[in-house]
């Protein structure tokens, strides 16, 4: 037997997890690989998914949770030659369901990552660094010198989107709700760190001048905070909403969108999932993964957890004032 986590009911992710047993996947067959589930991080849209608030509808009852990810493969089926025995492989291509000990994938869809990185590191390469790479770079055209501005800086996606930007020559405005995060998003390379206000508009007109307001904004938390991005750019900007921490809608100023043409645009990745083809993919993931290898991507890990305590991990990840990610690693 192999143990997995699942929900029966919708609420609380703490509250409704459940540890459970399956029978042991088995040998692979044609096609196919065994893989030992390594390290899966904990993001806000697995939370959501416990609460049925994640997708275009809520997914029927029961679920196995557990998105992104690493494993190590124990065995190939049949015909498989791009994987073998030892090698760490993503696991958000097999679907979702992997938090558990071990599963079966379908192999064409995998591929082995690069040896001497942290796989830690890596089981949060799926899904945070994708994310921020393609909110920068596909809905504005920013030259090097420009500003963007990001809400819940302090998070996955948004240390990613300061390393991108930084990389890119990109002057990064970082929001978020406490002061005290100030020195860590500046020691990773955030040109500014504003706390979030009725008055951030004002702020960030002060910081860049009239005339070199942000093109971009990066939203999060939706809700009011929507409203004050779209407040804070320049004339046709864009703010890109990807997340509702807030659990609010996206509110926007009227005079905004009619009188400067700030437009709303949404990004959930695994549409692009569904339409980017393998060599767009292939080349996200391995300029991404050369990124962490470098060190140049990094995240900050504040626990990990093993899959019997699961319950305590849903309920440190949904905690406020972390400095890091929480991580389930039952293969370690």
């Amino acid at each position: 037997m192999i143990k997995a986590i699942r929900y029966s009911q919708f609420g609380k992710a703490h509250e409704v997890a459940e540890l459970i047993e399956l029978p042991d996947p088995g040998i692979p067959g044609e096609g196919e690989a065994l893989i030992d589930v390594e390290a899966s991080p904990i993001n806000p849209a697995d939370l959501l998914q416990f609460e049925g608030k994640y997708g275009a509808a809520p997914p029927p009852l029961p679920v196995m949770a557990g998105g992104e990810g690493i494993g190590i493969v124990r065995a190939v089926g049949a015909g498989v030659t791009h994987l073998k025995p030892g090698d760490r492989a993503l696991l958000l291509f097999a679907g979702r369901g992997n938090w558990r000990s071990s599963l079966i994938a379908k192999a064409a869809k995998l591929f082995a990552l690069p040896t001497g990185v942290d796989p830690l590191q890596l089981a949060m390469l799926t899904v945070n660094p994708p994310t921020a790479m393609l909110m920068l770079q596909n809905f504005a055209k920013l030259n090097s010198g420009d500003w963007v501005i990001q809400n819940a800086a302090n998070s996955g996606v948004g240390h990613s989107v300061i390393a991108l930007a930084k990389r890119r020559g990109l002057r990064s405005i970082n929001v978020v709700r406490r002061t005290e995060l100030a020195a860590e998003l500046q020691a990773l390379g955030a040109d500014s760190v504003l706390v979030d206000g009725p008055d951030l508009p004002a702020r960030v007109k002060a910081l860049t001048g009239n005339d070199a307001l942000p093109k971009l904004a990066i939203d999060a938390v939706a809700g009011d905070a929507t409203g004050r991005l779209a407040q804070s750019l320049a004339e046709g900007g864009v703010v890109v909403n990807y997340g509702m921490l807030s659990g609010q809608p996206c509110a926007m100023p009227p005079g905004d969108v009619v009188f400067r043409d700030i437009s709303l645009r949404g990004f959930w990745l695994a549409r692009w999932f569904a339409t980017a083809g393998p060599d767009e993919m292939r080349n996200v993931y391995g300029e991404l993964t050369r990124l962490i290898a470098d060190g140049t991507i990094h995240v900050a890990v504040e626990a990990t957890y093993p899959l019997e305590r699961i319950r305590d991990a849903l309920a440190h990840a949904a905690r406020e004032g972390r400095r890091g990610k929480i991580l389930i690693t039952p293969g370690r």
